[in-house]
């Protein structure tokens, strides 16, 4: 008995081991990164912060929170359930959008936005528009607005008075004191748009807004776009219990384009261009009078792409970024909404392409304007007068400004996001607008790792979240020049915290470099779970590849499924190669023209060095990427097979000339003007040098990389008779973004590599890939 008891004593005594991380706990249930803030704001008057957070047990389904500065106290402000218990019922429209946006997996509240007054708040839920009253009680603080129908785009005027949507595709407006909806635009319907950003300015060009308010409500400007020359392709989209045929307008590369107008309506009594405003003594006193739409002349040439629009303070100028076809020249337009008279403040040109960004700021206290350009190589502030003269450089040398965060005219400071002392850190850093401090400018953040800030409108403070390989996201309120105020959200890692029970296994990855050609291609480096160096481990190699990303961050990686690779006892690696983001034009272009050429080299300027590694078993290199990964991936395993023992893609373009417009054509051209880059960038060209194992994955009704990349891989490789695996998912977008199809997906790959890179394989001689004759 004695011994009993003190075997038992002895158990009790033993540390806790640490659960086993699994791929079903990965997708379902609470957030393993706890509960980090998202979608965080300052409101207007600077009492509260406001954001979403996930449900405890379901990380995909949103409320909105408040956090009160003063009191240091927050709060749920609306819980999703209580509007809609069902959960909130989707258009097939509004499901493509938030695709488009990267928000196809949330449910609940995913979008908010405050009132000028910092009284009230407009967030959609599902179709429908709601208000959120501060001041009311807490039973009345919500009301539904009558929006007649689904509600796209919803928008609270500068000034508080409005709120406007876009509904079946033209511009609406309710008056808040009256409550009756009035449409502006009448011509919406068929193949014209009216308020809506068209698919690739969603898609590519980072534009969500099809209409912009002036500063004093007085007049909206919108783009009427009509897609009617576009052509139409005819898909399948295949689901579980039917198959439909979508006739999707999808502008690919070569195609036209939609023909875009740019408009002013007023509302009230102002003017444009001598127009005088509509009497309708019928109409309640509550709606406001509007005049007809008046036309900027966007110039001779048609084929263009609108990419921005901006107001001047004032309220009477307005700005847009017109773009020509091939993406070589951006040009800024200064307008005169009251004669409609223009001029041209500047234009960028490029050698190769003009990277879009949303630095523009127009001063209000001075006739100056802030912007942003790469001319220099790299991605720098400028501060321009409002005739277009250069006054200075705000920033400048061998680093690359991210984004400008927030402008403090009184102090003279501009706040910007760079990665200037390490390429996977994201820091906060101060810079004088006179340009005294462009080569050195302050940093104000303290910790390594990753920053992402978010000002009050005045930046007299900001919010700052945090985290870096060992410590989930973190939020604090700062003062500007970094000085900590508030927790709003410490996620102490502690036994309160989703992730603690398996942070005893948790592996901090490792960071380095590569030299390929002269340029350092950074790598992120997780080493197996009780890593032996006298072992040989197999190697699970996940990369993006693509321009516009990085993958290499310093940061606490919301993959866990690296974190679940590592543990199963692979060697997981990642690199950043030429042609991503955030190191500079010299870094970038090299894919100009043709594209999977100079990345494949790199990734296998890695392989390599991964196989001299003594810990390493290179016979044992698995591959694995999504969309543009997952065409790294085909490219990979035709050119570079002898060095990989089996490779994942996730609904990978195949052939360029079935992706859109602005996208491809940015790097390559149109198919016309470039056909042989487009046949070497292809895989096509390359498809007989395929002959490791290959599992191909594809969602059925994918409008992004069409479901036609695939069946025409699929139809490539087995007139070939070169065998490979294949998964599709009935009803699925690019991003297979329900948690049911992200554990099956993950839970498939990772038994792929279970199979192939650690059960033994016979050895099987290959012939060498026949030679591929390709146009110079």
């Amino acid at each position: 008995m004695r011994f009993l008891l003190f075997a038992a004593l002895s158990l009790l005594a033993l540390p806790a081991m640490a659960d086993q991380l699994t791929i079903e706990r990965i997708f379902t249930g609470g957030n393993l990164s706890g509960a980090a803030p998202r979608s965080l704001k300052i409101s207007p008057d600077g009492s509260r912060v406001t954001f979403l957070r996930a449900k405890a047990d379901d990380q995909n389904r949103l409320d909105l929170w408040e956090y009160h500065i003063k009191d240091k106290h927050t709060q749920l402000l609306v819980d999703a359930d209580t509007l809609e218990p069902n959960g909130e019922q989707l258009t097939d429209a509004e499901k493509a959008r938030r695709e488009r946006a990267r928000t196809a997996s949330l449910t609940g509240i995913i979008d908010y936005q405050w009132a000028p007054d910092g009284k009230r708040l407009l967030f959609p839920l599902g179709e429908k528009l709601y208000l959120y009253d501060l001041g009311a009680r807490r039973e009345a603080a919500v009301t539904q607005l009558a929006t007649g129908g689904a509600a796209i785009d919803p928008q609270i005027s500068p000034k508080g008075k409005y709120v406007s949507y876009v509904r079946d595709q033209n511009l609406w407006v309710i008056d808040l004191a009256g409550g009756k909806a009035q449409q502006l635009t009448r011509d919406g319907g068929g193949t014209i748009h009216n308020g809506e950003a068209e698919f690739v300015a969603q898609e590519e060009m980072d534009r969500r807004h099809g209409y912009w308010w002036a500063p004093d409500d007085g007049a909206i400007a919108f783009e009427r776009y009509d897609e009617a020359k576009v052509p139409v392709v005819k898909r399948f989209e295949v689901y579980p219990d039917r198959t439909e045929v979508i006739e999707q307008r999808y502008p690919a590369a070569g195609d036209p384009n939609v023909a875009v107008k740019l408009g002013v309506i007023t509302l009230g009594a102002r003017d444009v261009a001598g127009a005088e405003t509509q009497a309708n003594d019928a109409s309640p006193a509550s709606d406001p009078k509007t005049t007809e739409p008046h036309w900027i002349d966007l110039g001779g040439n048609t084929d263009i792409y609108l990419v921005r629009v901006t107001w001047l303070p004032d309220g009477k100028r307005l700005s847009y970024q017109l773009m020509q076809r091939n993406q070589q020249q951006l040009d800024l337009k200064l307008v005169d909404t009251a004669t409609l008279e223009q001029r041209t403040l500047l234009s960028e040109t490029s050698a190769t392409w003009i990277n879009l960004n949303d630095d523009l700021r127009f001063l209000k206290k001075q006739d100056a304007f802030v912007w942003g350009s790469e001319r220099t190589g790299f991605h720098h502030l400028y501060l321009y007068d409002l005739d277009g003269t250069l006054r200075n450089a705000i920033s400048s040398g061998d680093w690359n400004v991210d984004g400008l965060l927030e402008l403090d005219e009184k102090s003279g400071l501009a706040y910007v996001s760079s990665n200037r002392d390490f390429a996977a850190d994201r820091q906060i850093y101060a810079l004088k607008l006179d340009g005294s401090t462009a080569a050195k400018p302050e940093r104000i953040s303290e910790r390594d790792g990753t920053h992402t800030a978010e000002f009050a409108d005045d930046a007299s403070v900001y919010v700052d979240t945090f985290s870096d390989p060992a410590t989930p996201p973190q939020v604090s309120l700062h003062k500007p020049d970094g000085k900590f105020i508030a927790w709003l959200e410490q996620n102490a890692l502690d036994e309160h915290h989703p992730y603690w029970a398996y942070h005893e296994n948790h592996i901090v990855p490792e960071f380095g470099s590569i030299e390929s050609a002269g340029q350092a291609l950074q790598y992120r480096l997780y080493k197996p779970l009780n890593f032996d160096p006298a072992k040989r481990y197999p190697v699970f190699d996940t990369y993006y590849g693509g321009p516009t990303a990085q993958k290499v961050s310093r940061d606490w990686s919301p993959d866990f499924f690296n974190q679940y690779m590592a543990q199963q006892g692979y060697v997981v690696f990642t690199l950043d190669n030429r042609g991503m983001a955030r190191r500079g034009r010299q870094f970038s272009d090299p894919i100009y023209h043709q594209l999977g050429n100079v990345e494949v080299e790199d990734q296998v300027v890695a392989i390599h060095w991964l196989k001299s590694q003594p810990w390493i078993d290179g016979d044992r290199i698995g591959v694995f990427g999504w969309s543009y990964g997952g065409y790294m991936t085909t490219m990979l395993l035709s050119k570079a097979s002898s060095d990989i023992a089996a490779g994942v893609a996730v609904a990978p373009v195949t052939d360029w000339s079935l992706y859109d417009t602005f996208y491809t054509e940015r790097y390559l051209g149109r198919p016309q003007d470039n056909p042989g880059g487009y046949l070497r960038s292809g895989v096509f060209a390359w498809l007989d040098g395929l002959s490791s194992p290959l599992l191909l994955i594809h969602g059925m009704a994918d409008d992004n990389v069409l479901f036609t990349n695939s069946t025409k891989l699929m139809a490539a490789l087995q007139e070939r008779e070169t065998q490979f695996e294949l998964m599709t998912y009935p009803g699925a977008k690019h991003g297979l973004s329900l948690p049911t199809q992200r554990v099956h997906v993950y839970s498939l790959i990772a038994d792929f590599f279970e199979r192939k890179l650690k059960a033994p394989t016979p050895v099987v001689e290959q012939a060498p890939p026949p030679a591929t004759a390709l146009p110079q």
